[in-house]
């Protein structure tokens, strides 16, 4: 495997691993007991520190290291979390992911991390300026020549009478050795997956380093069998001794008042082989204790590149046009075993398609997931008190979507912290609880994903939204008479709009809106406000579930050929010539007990050889964006099919009313109706 192959595999890794210290660090902010969450923490931050090191990159494995420090006084009771040792451990957080994406950009991953490891000491030492307690935080002694300190003692001791087994386990690693720590990494990474490891000598940081002879010791608590444990770390390439000693409450006692003695032969075995040659480099995962008699799970997903995806989508975009272009002919020819084959391909290839476009599919949970920690670093900024609460994260989209997505909702929760949830006090003299809630939503509905952002805060005023679009002349006195209150909430999203009273760093209601907006629409999707003065207010986005390939209703007007998304369609009729009005010069028709506007696409896209005016009566399909609907006239309907979306290239940019181009079956390009330029 290349250089740059590993460098991928790490830069996936270490993102995994800062979202899970960022997602767990936030929950310990709520359980700050939970000693459990801790050593999830711990866990993350060692494997992190691991993989950096081995990269080479230092200013990373250097700041982790110092974090594990933090980490492992707290796992083990000698120091208690408070606000300045979580806001420590976030920047911390900060400035590794910081690192790894100067690491993405090409960059060396280096860093000036010396102020913040300067703070990580001083939580170690006790010696910080919150009051933590110098005694509380002071690091463990080594003065003392015992094996085990006293809580060492306490921790095994309650772990032999809830029923689990506690070993001392040393082992011997061969002299000739070039890597030892790497060797003495696979023995911990064998022991964490049976049990939990408790203490090392000599320390982790020094069989890292290699600041051991050949030899090391490890107590560790598991439910595996010693000569299972054996078994496995002597199955370790250069490791050539063994010895699992299991110890009773008499043992663990001797251990903790003197040095370890070499236990009598009865009372342990060695496992001895000839040293091998030297194996090729392992990735080793740190893995969670695994239950009680259950089986490792083996791992069902691999990672494959974006670019071959992309690949496999051209190349399957390419299959089903000459797919249609089959359908046609066999449809000409009218041989029955030519038809049937031509049937059996489209089975397939639809099965194909599913998975191809499945393969795609993203859960929104890739961008859900950095909005908790952004939330509760805004909300501590802004001294307001926000719940962020998140539903159908599994939800999924096109990987293209999700890439583009991510920071109009970014836009949409700050305005919802900043300018929507108020603070404590206001939020008191309102009579609602002093904490906020902000809903972050995601679920399909039809051909559509819908993600909302609902705040409990105090609204939208529509009064002073007028006002503002009155001054800037974004609308008309006359116009502004006639405006819903979702229309005059859509204002908003006019660009520079903005209702704030100051305009901060973070958001006034509307400041970014208008790219919001932009965005969405982009991606064939569109957004829409409602609001309660008072109460909240709730953002809806609708976002297209993929953009590669979609069912369209195929049109003519004359020798063109036109392709309607079909999610866009409400249903198609046929209108006579008597039944179209104008009112103002538009052509309008009755529609449901309603009006709506009847457009002309030969005129709006000036089709040479074709007209409807001369027509009595004429097909049309009636469209909707949002709430509000318009029909399209129309020669004639071909029918529905699955299309390609192709782009129009560099050079056709800004089309109106047009979002790509399809190649045909007969080889002919149709081009891709955008429905919502059409709808104002």
């Amino acid at each position: 495997m290349e250089m740059n192959q590993y460098l991928s595999m790490f830069i996936d890794e270490s993102r995994e691993h800062l979202q899970a210290l960022n997602d767990n660090m936030l929950k310990l902010e709520a359980s700050p007991e939970d000693t459990g969450i801790v050593q999830t923490i711990f866990r993350s931050a060692h494997t992190l520190k691991g993989m950096s090191a081995t990269m080479g990159f230092e200013d990373m494995a250097s700041l982790t290291h110092e974090m594990e420090n933090v980490l492992d006084l707290v796992r083990n009771h000698k120091l208690a979390m408070n606000p300045f040792i979580f806001d420590a451990i976030f920047k911390s957080l900060d400035s590794l992911d910081a690192m790894v994406e100067d690491i993405v950009a090409g960059g060396t991953g280096k860093a000036d991390v010396s102020a913040i490891v300067a703070v990580l000491k001083s939580i170690v030492s006790g010696d910080y300026g919150n009051g933590g307690g110098a005694g509380a935080a002071a690091a463990p002694s080594a003065a003392s020549d015992a094996e085990l300190d006293e809580f060492q003692y306490s921790v095994l001791m309650q772990s032999l009478e809830s029923g689990l087994q506690v070993y001392r386990v040393e082992v011997s690693v061969d002299p000739s050795c070039v890597l030892k720590a790497a060797r003495a990494y696979m023995v911990f990474n064998v022991l964490e997956q049976n049990g939990e490891i408790v203490k090392s000598t000599p320390s982790v940081e020094d069989i890292e380093k290699e600041k051991f002879d050949t030899t090391f010791s490890v107590y560790v608590l598991s439910e595996t069998g010693s000569d299972e444990l054996q078994r496995q770390i002597g199955n370790i390439s250069e490791i050539v001794a063994v010895t699992v000693e299991k110890l009773d409450a008499d043992g663990l006692k001797r251990r903790m008042e003197r040095p370890y003695e070499q236990a009598a032969p009865a009372e342990a075995s060695a496992a001895r082989k000839e040293a091998a040659p030297a194996a090729p480099a392992v990735k080793a995962e740190t893995a969670a204790p695994k239950a009680a008699g259950g089986a490792a799970v083996a791992s069902r997903t691999i990672r494959v590149d974006i670019e071959r995806l992309d690949v496999l989508m051209n190349l399957f975009s390419e299959l089903l046009i000459d797919r249609v272009r089959l359908e046609q002919l066999a449809s000409e020819v009218r041989r029955n075993d030519l038809t049937e084959t031509v049937e059996h391909m489209a089975r397939v290839s639809s099965d194909l398609q599913n998975i191809v476009l499945k393969l795609r599919m993203v859960p929104v949970d890739n961008v859900f997931n950095r909005f908790p920690r952004m939330v509760r670093d805004l909300a501590k900024s802004l001294d307001k008190k926000v719940d962020l609460i998140i539903t159908g994260a599994e939800t999924e989209l096109d990987r293209t979507v999700i890439d583009e997505i991510g920071d109009p909702l970014v836009h949409l929760l700050r305005n919802s912290v900043d300018q929507g949830v108020e603070t404590v006090p206001e939020r008191l003299a309102a009579g609602k609880p002093e904490t906020g809630t902000v809903h972050l939503r995601a679920f399909h509905s039809g051909n559509h994903v819908f993600i909302e952002i609902e705040d409990d805060g105090k609204g939208i005023n529509r009064d002073k939204v007028l006002e503002t679009a009155l001054k800037r002349g974004v609308v008309t006195p006359d116009q502004a008479k006639s405006l819903s209150d979702e229309e005059v909430y859509l204002l908003l999203f006019a660009a520079g709009f903005s209702t704030a009273d100051k305009i901060s760093d973070i958001s006034g209601r509307g400041v970014g809106l208008d790219v919001v907006k932009t965005k969405i629409e982009s991606l064939g999707g569109h957004v829409q406000v409602s609001s309660r003065l008072g109460a909240g207010t709730k953002f809806s986005v609708q976002l297209p579930l993929t953009l590669s390939i979609i069912s369209a209703m195929l049109v003519r007007l004359g020798s063109e050929k036109y392709a309607i998304p079909l999610s866009s369609i409400v249903e198609t009729a046929v209108v006579r010539k008597e039944q179209i009005r104008s009112v103002h010069g538009n052509k309008m028709m009755e529609f449901r007990s309603g009006i709506i506007p009847l457009l002309s696409l030969s005129a709006l896209f000036e089709v040479p050889d074709y007209s409807e005016a001369d027509e009595n009566e004429t097909e049309i399909v009636v469209i909707r964006k949002g709430d509000k609907l318009a029909a399209l006239m129309v020669e004639e309907f071909i029918g529905q099919q699955e299309i390609v979306l192709k782009s129009l290239g560099k050079y056709l940019t800004n089309l109106f009313a047009v979002s790509g181009a399809t190649i045909l079956g007969d080889g002919q390009v149709a081009l891709i109706i955008d429905t919502n330029a059409l709808i104002k």
